[in-house]
């Protein structure tokens, strides 16, 4: 069967799960590409329709093997009729665990019917020049991984009958889930000496947890570090000690180079 149009609808602080979306809506060749970005709490305002003759491709990234807590919320304000989905979750090189099992099941929850599943590495939020996890990834070997997967993709929707046919999607994980991310207590700080107070950290904080005087609440930081890399001055570290501790352990542990996951 024929699809006209694909949606996008992501949760993307640092926008890696955005770019490996837009990759694959991009492969797969259908002309119309809608984008709806449940990033940042202003987003959350906006009316979604229902979603009904289109392909939507979900995504997320993976915090510690779940999906963010505050994704599965913005998630939930999406409404489908048996709607094709495509569903993808982006972790750092560690594990994707649970994660793209829970987001079948709330796409499922939601009116979805989930078709395609992928799991794709990207630069984990906690590398840094020092310490790099997955650096620059998604990257180039990863794109043709995207042409692949598209390819699989396309297949499959040629060989749909309708979209009313439910397919029983098999995806790795467990349930009940692992204990999701316990509730934060630290947050990067600012160093005053190099902030130039431009309020680039306060735009793309996806959970409003940044206050006009660059100060971060650590109950509301979802430890994306979107704040961290996109800060023009480098001013916005990470200090807390356990914090640059776990990413010791990453950089030791999660250097081998993982392949995107497929599940048709």
């Amino acid at each position: 069967m024929e699809f006209k149009r694909i949606k996008m609808a992501y949760f993307s602080p640092t926008k890696t799960t955005k770019k490996v979306l837009e990759n694959i809506a991009k492969e797969i060749g259908i002309d119309e590409v809608v984008d709806c970005d449940l990033t940042h709490s202003k987003e959350t305002s906006q009316t979604i329709e229902t979603f009904s003759d289109e392909i939507v491709i979900i995504g997320a990234p993976v915090y510690a093997g779940r999906l963010p807590v505050v994704a599965v919320e913005r998630f939930r304000q999406l409404k489908a009729n048996n709607t094709m989905a495509i569903l993808i979750v982006v972790y750092g090189n560690r594990a994707f665990e649970d994660a793209l099992l829970e987001l079948k099941n709330l796409a499922i929850d939601l009116g979805f019917n989930p078709f395609a599943g992928a799991a794709f590495v990207a630069e984990h939020s906690y590398s840094t020049d020092e310490l790099p996890i997955a650096v620059g990834r998604p990257d180039s070997l990863d794109i043709e991984d995207t042409m692949k997967f598209a390819l699989k993709i396309k297949e499959k929707i040629k060989n749909l009958v309708t979209s009313q046919t439910q397919i029983d999607l098999d995806i790795p994980g467990d349930f009940p889930y692992k204990d999701a991310m316990p509730p934060n207590t630290v947050a990067p700080v600012v160093n005053e000496s190099l902030c130039g107070e431009c309020g680039m950290c306060i735009d793309i904080c996806p959970t409003g947890a940044i206050f006009e005087s660059m100060e971060t609440d650590a109950s509301l930081c979802i430890r994306c570090c979107a704040c961290v890399k996109n800060c023009p001055d480098e001013a916005r570290v990470i200090e807390d000690i356990e914090w640059k501790a776990m990413g010791t352990r990453l950089n030791a542990n999660c250097s081998a180079r993982k392949k995107p996951e497929f599940f048709l």
